[in-house]
């Protein structure tokens, strides 16, 4: 109650807002006059001016109405539209780091010019991230002509480029493309092992557009690039056919005993199998020859074939074809949940890909090992300054400020809709269901009245489409198997007597304009005459008004998905730009949002009161049970998707250590990298020292034959210490270590004296640099595996988060110490003969056949050094009865007292990597 007084006193945040902004439009205007005054030249001139006052110490708020003014301008001049009011506010939201929801037909592409020149006035480089290819490409074309007539250069990046058509286009001042390609782009820059092989610039400035769509609904999964691993088709193809003779059975409430053998829990679409479950599996697999008599799954070495089993079991129960994928040329394609788009080249985790393959009885491709990741949080959250445009935001603006500090400015329209919006339909069954659509569309179409169907999968579409065609009425399918012609569609779903069923995707891009198309009806003309072209657009007006009249856009949709934000979306196709227009959703009990939350009873219920298939309850009040319903799906969505960034931001504390590493090792001149390995020597020697010279021990106690052994079988080096002690028996641990650091420094120098200061240096870096993405590729095919298992810590009363944190601190720390020591392994063992031996090094490693699709360079080149380092320890292995060195005492930790004897913690001294 106190707050709605204040709103009234006050006005919300949101009010305030648009009232600051509103000041600063009535600058722009008053500016206006005098800018149309200026000529090309002039106004040209105008970005040199901004840019000069910016070198001048002044700031872009200090130019924002200018600059605004300037692309106003050139907007008349280039593309003959002017920026409305409110897209002005738009603009200023998107300048000031905020996310701006406008609805459908507002125009944001236009928008996104004004932030986007102002940003790319400093030279820093602005990114605009869209949803895909098709719009990268079409916006950076159509909006680089604004920016090209202002001096400003665009480029866009897209799959499939080679590493100099991206340096390009990232070195324009702005760079268009998608959220995908942005975050692979990062990660390859990240493997790359030469500076010169990265391709971005720093994260200044980015404008994403549908950002519920990509910072929300796509965050649930992370980027990774992955190459091949130990191949298990063979083994998934024999566990596919055992999983149809398990019974699905259902759990009774007073016992919570369950029947058949497994039981699935459609809200968080898992499959469980209970006790019998599990003994029928094993007698199954025994029979397949896969487990052992006697043998049992929950042995710690049938850990793998229980993940078989669980994936086999989701990918034939939970997975649906034409739904959650397609089959396309034998592959196994992922469908875009939320936008029905083919999602290419993404691969589910965990083995439920390669189940899917199975069951569908294509080729199973190989399972991958990951060697880089990031979830798209965390990459976005390094941009110095984000910001995001949609229509549908604000029912997730306390997520978007809790996970990536942006706030939802709600920008009004620029024209008052007019759109009417139905209650639900609530139906029995769903051959009611779509009995009611298909009539409602056949009295539609009668009157001309143009009609839009969401669906929410492709079968659905698919189902509804075959039904129209029995009714003989024409329609147009707008789904993931029809996505080449998505343009040509959406441009003809405005014309009279249109229907259009589309897939979770009406119009992403572009706007269903009443009448049709009238841009895309004159591109496809090409090139007429002045008269031609007035014709077109009499006849188009004639068309536009007509469907006006009618009532505008009609849509339908056949049920509601679990996100508001989608059922809006599908709504804010009607209505746009103050059109008149009308929606309405039909729905039955047997939709997946509503079996998940009015169970059996309801239905059993509704059949007892005497309800009908073709008979359906309107309410305003089932409508808001539905909207709470979807509310508790968002929910969970919300608590996965901070459960991801929860345990990812651990990785990705680790993951800035390792790229800062990387990229300072890039950069750094000869003199830096030899400090560097010189450093690493030392502390390789000291471990080794440390294993057979306890700290603080009498010379009795040390083991110096050993050592001797031990130096030579790591650092394929002989050194005399026992000769060394006789000598001077004044030497003590420390000296002893300064004196063997000291000697193997003179060999290796001597050794790599065969080729100039900079081979070497280049040579040294690389292997570090190999040496750091093969440990680190370990590190997180570990990490991957402790995350999978950690939640079991809860049963034994322990917080599997904090488990989390503890053993992954255990394992980087880890890393870092084999990082170190297979450095200087690899370099003290390694033989140069020369210059030709380095190149042989370098030319293994950009073998174009070594290398992965998504890897820049190959992985092998670090195995390829350590097998040559390994061959040329066993030229050099001692005499036969001679034992292999052991390690007897336990690595140094990270926090543990320096052996060096500073007094400082490992980590602090000589822990450090440089």
């Amino acid at each position: 109650m106190a707050l709605n007084i204040i709103k009234k006193i006050f006005g919300s945040r949101n009010d305030r807002l648009l009232k600051q902004y509103g000041k600063e439009v009535q600058k722009i205007n008053s500016l206006e006059a005098d800018f149309e005054a200026l000529s090309d030249e002039q106004l040209q001139a105008k970005t040199e001016e901004f840019k000069t006052a910016l070198a001048d110490g002044k700031t872009l708020d200090d130019i924002l109405p200018e600059a605004f003014a300037v692309v106003r301008e050139a907007g008349k001049r280039v593309f003959g539209m002017r920026h409305y009011d409110v897209q002005m506010i738009g603009g200023m939201a998107l300048h000031q780091g905020k996310i701006s929801e406008m609805r459908t037909g507002e125009g944001k592409t236009l928008v996104a010019t004004l932030p986007t020149y102002l940003n790319a006035l400093t030279g820093k480089g602005v990114h605009v991230i869209t949803v895909n290819d098709y719009l990268a490409k079409r916006d950076a074309e159509w909006m680089g002509q604004l920016y090209g007539f202002l001096g400003l250069s665009t480029g866009v990046i897209v799959s499939g480029q080679s590493p100099q058509e991206k340096q390009l286009a990232y070195s324009m001042d702005i760079t268009y493309g998608t959220n995908n390609e942005f975050g692979f782009d990062y990660l390859r820059d990240n493997m790359a092992i030469f500076a010169e092989e990265r391709v971005m610039r720093d994260q200044h400035y980015a404008v994403v557009d549908e950002v519920d769509s990509i910072l929300i609904d796509e965050a649930r999964t992370p980027l990774i690039i992955s190459g091949p691993a130990e191949d298990k088709s063979e083994l998934y193809m024999k566990i596919n056919p055992l999983i149809q003779h398990l019974e699905e059975g259902e759990e009774d409430p007073e016992t919570k005993k369950t029947t058949g053998d497994f039981v699935i829990d459609a809200k968080s679409r898992q499959v469980f199998l209970n006790d019998d479950g599990h003994a029928k599996v094993e007698e199954l697999l025994i029979e397949a020859g896969l487990l052992e008599e006697d043998a049992s799954l929950y042995d710690a070495t049938n850990i793998g074939l229980m993940i078989h089993i669980n994936a086999a079991l989701r990918a034939h129960l939970l997975f649906e074809k034409d739904k959650d994928y397609i089959v396309e040329n034998g592959q196994v394609v992922i469908i875009d949940e939320f936008t029905g788009r083919k999602m290419q080249g993404r691969r589910w985790s965990e083995g439920l890909h390669q189940a899917v393959e199975a069951k569908e009885g294509v080729t199973i491709q190989q399972e991958s090992q990951t060697f880089a990741s990031i979830t798209f949080q965390n990459y976005f959250r390094q941009y110095e300054k984000l910001s995001g445009m949609t229509g549908t935001a604000d029912t997730e603006a306390g997520e978007f400020l809790s996970t990536y500090n942006l706030e939802v400015v709600v920008i009004p329209p620029n024209k008052t809709p007019q759109r009417i919006d139905q209650s639900d339909l609530v139906f029995l069954d769903m051959e009611g269901k779509f009995a009611a659509i298909v009539e409602d569309i056949r009295e539609t179409t009668a009157t001309g009245q143009p009609i839009l169907v969401g669906t929410a999968s492709i079968e659905m579409s698919e189902l509804l489409s075959r039904l129209l065609t029995k009714e003989k009425i024409k329609h147009s399918v707008l789904n993931a198997k029809h996505h080449k012609q998505e343009a040509n569609i959406i441009a003809d779903a405005g014309r009279i007597g249109a229907v259009t069923i589309a897939t979770n995707m009406a119009g992403r891009g572009t706007d269903i304009v009443l009448g049709g198309n009238l841009e895309m009806e004159l591109e496809q003309l090409g090139e007429i005459t002045d008269e031609k072209k007035a014709e077109v657009k009499a006849a188009w007006q004639e068309r536009h008004n007509q469907v006006l009249e009618l009532g505008g856009l009609k849509v339908i949709g056949s049920e509601r998905h679990e996100s508001r934000r989608i059922d809006n979306q599908l709504r804010g196709r009607s209505g746009r730009q103050g059109d008149v227009g009308m929606t309405r959703f039909y729905l039955s009990l047997d939709d997946d949002l509503m079996r998940r939350f009015a169970s059996d009873k309801v239905k059993s219920m509704m059949k007892r009161l005497g309800m009908t298939s073709n008979e359906a309850i309107e309410h305003k009040m089932v409508t808001k049970s539905i909207e709470r319903a979807q509310k508790q799906v968002e929910r969970l969505h919300q608590d996965e998707r901070a459960n991801l960034l929860k345990f990812d931001d651990i990785s990705n504390e680790q993951r800035k250590v390792v790229y800062t590493q990387r990229n300072e090792l890039m950069s750094s001149n000869a003199e830096e990298v030899t400090d560097v390995i010189d450093g690493l020597r030392e502390q390789v020697v000291e471990q080794v020292v440390a294993a057979y010279i306890p700290p603080g021990s009498l010379h009795e106690q040390w083991d110096i034959p050993n050592l001797e052994k031990a130096i030579h079988e790591e650092l394929g080096a002989h050194l005399p210490l026992e000769q060394w002690l006789e000598e001077d028996k004044n030497l003590y641990e420390e000296t002893l270590i300064e004196k063997a650091v000291s000697e193997l420094k003179e060999i290796y120098t001597a050794k790599m004296a065969v080729v100039d200061d900079a081979t070497q240096h280049h040579f040294e870096k690389e292997v570090l640099l190999r040496t750091i993405d093969k440990q680190w590729r370990v590190h997180l095919s570990e990490m991957d595996y402790l995350r999978r298992g950690i939640h079991l810590r809860g049963y034994a009363q322990k917080d599997p988060f904090q488990e989390y944190r503890r053993e992954s601190s255990e394992l980087f720390k880890a890393f870092l110490n084999e990082v170190t020591t297979e450095t200087v392994k690899v370099l003290s063992l390694v033989q140069i003969g020369g210059q030709q031996d380095v190149d042989e090094y370098e030319n293994q490693a950009h073998q174009p056949d070594k290398l992965e699709a998504n890897h820049p360079a190959a992985a092998g080149i670090a195995d390829a050094m350590i097998n040559a380092a390994d061959q040329s320890a066993e030229a050099a292995e001692p005499a036969e009865g001679e034992g292999t060195f052991r390690r007897e005492e336990p690595k140094v930790g990270r926090n543990d007292p320096c052996p060096c004897g500073s007094g400082k913690k490992y980590k602090q001294c000589c822990g450090k990597l440089s």
